[in-house]
């Protein structure tokens, strides 16, 4: 069969159709070559861009990669409920919101999680903390946490910053300001102190009596309120007037029938009772605390639901807080304040001002052979945990009106790098739970505040060697029992000492190294002391000059130990000079440099002091008596704990 051409095929099928249609066909036949391909590329143009509009249009994520089944982990891919987002001033959303619950469920107490041993696997669970649900057009205005602790240079340099914080308030509305005045004795100068400098601080802001008499409802109002135990309204009604403001400041009476401070309880009722302000006037609010102390009430045990949810209302109702306080000393819950009583006798009182972080982090351990109460009652720099953060989550300020009078200052600036971690509590005890080195040291420093390390006798009068031996045995009964809670303390922060590389924050560091470095040189100064003492019982020394007759301990850079604490003293060398060299010009490189200054050896010197002769009889004036070297010493402090010990009635403070 031979095979039909293309051309035969076409002249075929031209002849097979209709007269009409034939013309047609015979005009596409004869169509040019260029101009059927540029028709034919035209068409393919013009489909290829309505396939490119409509896949961008449409268009889903690209996936560039693929897992295989064998990649998947089951553990880290496991969604877990309890976690929720970790908001607050230190969060790492950056959001304004007052850090809520931090999780939707019950827990437990995190600082029950805390005590137990550190290798259990601790399963940590949030506490319920209440919020209070406000309609959305009750707050509509955002306030930038932009809250700190400040140095404003005491009471005079505070009222400065807040005319200018209440100024910069009015210039977004109408506002009322709330005086929430701690109500203890101790408080008594700064209240007057600060109603001394009311009438310039709203002169400067225009409201002084009969600036806008015709005004009735003037931009700003003020209110009064003080708290002890529990809240009291000293104006009824928001003022005007600022002398009454004044009165009503100077009016205050001293509460000195309790020793509590509730100021959650003090917010919460000026909340109830100016809310309306706020969500029907539209007003801005501000709260002013002024308080030499931390409150009492925040906590409720250890879950901090009052404190959390105090945060939560404030800032849903838009409404800031500041406050003039004291600073809290560093890493104790205890601080003094001054009292003067009515005979004229001052004593130093321990009020609560501390700490400024959630839970102590700093040992409570005394420093042998060189002085550390100075160091005992330094300043933090920081204000208190719980009121430093309610200013800060709700845009506020804590500013620091006064510090300890003793010990040493350090710099704010420098000190901003070491601010306390003031997110939520419970984010703050579930970092520890992951954090073997935060929670040793968290618990080392609980156990430190309830360990008896008794403080070392130096000076044994040695007349003979028997006298030399009783000495010696009275003082060894305290220090053979000294290395039992030291070697707790040192076991405790070893075993979390695996995460301290983990440590990513200075403060944290700093507080790790300085407690493990202290613990193994007080270790290492426990052991030589109890050395020391065993060998010169046993083989008393001789005195090289024939008056010599005391024998004392002092520092020497020569450790006579075993090959263990060798190592604990190189090891806690290490940690100290760590801290100086890591740290400079923070309290933690203050104690560090204290701690160092004295060599963990000991040696014996001898001495000559006037002591009276044995038969003498002390009672005969006609007989001469020597008098040991500090008697007149311990008569004056004889005479000075009289004055104490005269009956008083110590004030609720």
């Amino acid at each position: 069969m031979t095979p039909t051409s293309p051309s035969s095929e076409a002249r075929s099928l031209r002849r097979s159709l209709p007269a009409s249609e034939r013309e047609t066909f015979t005009s596409v036949r004869d169509v040019p070559a260029w101009l059927a391909s540029l028709v034919v590329h035209a068409a393919l143009l013009l489909l290829l861009a309505t396939i490119v509009h409509t896949t961008i249009l449409e268009r889903h994520p690209e996936i560039t990669s693929t897992i295989e089944d064998d990649e998947l982990d089951p553990e880290v891919f496991q969604f877990d409920s309890s976690v929720t987002d970790e908001v607050g001033s230190d969060s790492e959303l950056q959001i304004v919101s007052p850090s809520k619950a931090a999780a939707p469920e019950a827990g437990q107490n995190p600082l029950e999680e805390l005590e137990r041993p550190l290798n259990e696997d601790v399963k940590f669970e949030m506490p319920v903390i209440e919020t209070l649900e406000i309609a959305a057009a009750e707050f509509t205005d955002v306030i930038a946490a932009e809250g700190a602790t400040e140095h404003v240079g005491g009471v005079p340099g505070a009222m400065d910053r807040l005319t200018w914080e209440i100024a910069n308030t009015l210039r977004t509305g109408k506002t009322l300001v709330v005086w929430l005045f701690d109500a203890s004795g101790s408080l008594t100068e700064r209240r007057a102190a600060i109603a001394d400098r009311f009438e310039l601080v709203y002169k400067q802001l225009g409201q002084v009596q009969g600036s806008d008499e015709t005004d009735a409802d003037k931009a700003l109002k003020t209110a009064v309120v003080t708290y002890a135990a529990a809240p009291r309204l000293i104006t009824d009604e928001p003022l005007d007037d600022v002398s009454e403001v004044v009165r009503a400041v100077r009016g205050i009476q001293s509460d000195m029938s309790t020793s509590k401070e509730n100021v959650v309880a003090a917010l919460q009722l000026v909340m109830k009772r100016f809310r309306p302000y706020r969500t029907q006037m539209r007003r801005n609010v501000m709260i002013i605390i002024v308080t030499d102390e931390r409150g009492d009430d925040y906590a409720a045990g250890d879950n901090y639901a009052p404190l959390e949810t105090t945060i939560n209302q404030l800032a849903k109702l838009g409404v800031r807080v500041y406050c003039v306080g004291n600073a809290a000393p560093f890493g104790r819950e205890q601080g003094y304040v001054t009292w003067k009583y009515e005979d004229g006798f001052t004593e130093e009182l321990p009020v609560d001002q501390g700490p400024e972080t959630v839970f102590p982090e700093r040992l409570q351990l005394g420093f042998w052979g060189a002085r550390g109460d100075d160091l005992d009652r330094m300043t933090s720099s920081f204000g208190p945990y719980a009121l430093t953060r309610i200013c800060r989550e709700t845009g506020g300020l804590y500013l620091v009106a006064a510090e300890s009078e003793r010990g040493p200052k350090f710099d704010p600036s420098l000190m901003r790098g070491y601010q306390p971690d003031y997110r939520p509590v419970a984010v703050y005890a579930r970092e520890m739970v992951a954090n073997k080195a935060k929670a040793a040291l968290v618990q080392a420093a609980r156990a430190s505040r309830a360990t008896d390390i008794p403080n070392l006798q130096t000076v044994f009068n040695a007349p003979d060697d028997n006298t030399l031996r009783q000495a010696l045995s009275a003082a060894q009964e305290p220090a053979a029992r000294l290395d039992y809670p030291l070697e707790g303390l040192h076991r405790l922060l070893a075993e979390g000492e695996r995460d301290r590389p983990k440590l990513t924050n200075p403060r944290w560091r700093a507080s790790f190294d300085l407690a493990i470095g202290r613990v193994l040189a007080m270790r290492v100064r426990a052991y030589g002391y109890n050395v020391v003492l065993a060998n010169m019982r046993s083989n008393p020394r001789s005195f090289e000059k024939q008056d010599s007759n005391q024998w004392r301990l002092v520092p020497s850079r020569t450790v006579d130990a075993n090959s263990t604490v060798r190592k604990y003293e190189k090891d806690a060398l290490m940690y100290l000079n760590r801290v100086v060299d890591e740290h400079p010009g923070t309290p933690w490189a203050r104690i560090a440099e204290r701690e160092l200054s004295t060599p963990l050896g000991w040696e014996w010197t001898e001495h000559s002091v006037p002591m009276a002769r044995p038969g003498q009889n002390p009672n005969n004036p006609d007989e001469p008596r020597l008098l040991l070297a500090d008697e007149e010493r311990q008569r004056e402090m004889r005479r000075q704990q009289e004055m104490r010990d005269k009956p008083r009635t110590r004030p609720n403070l």
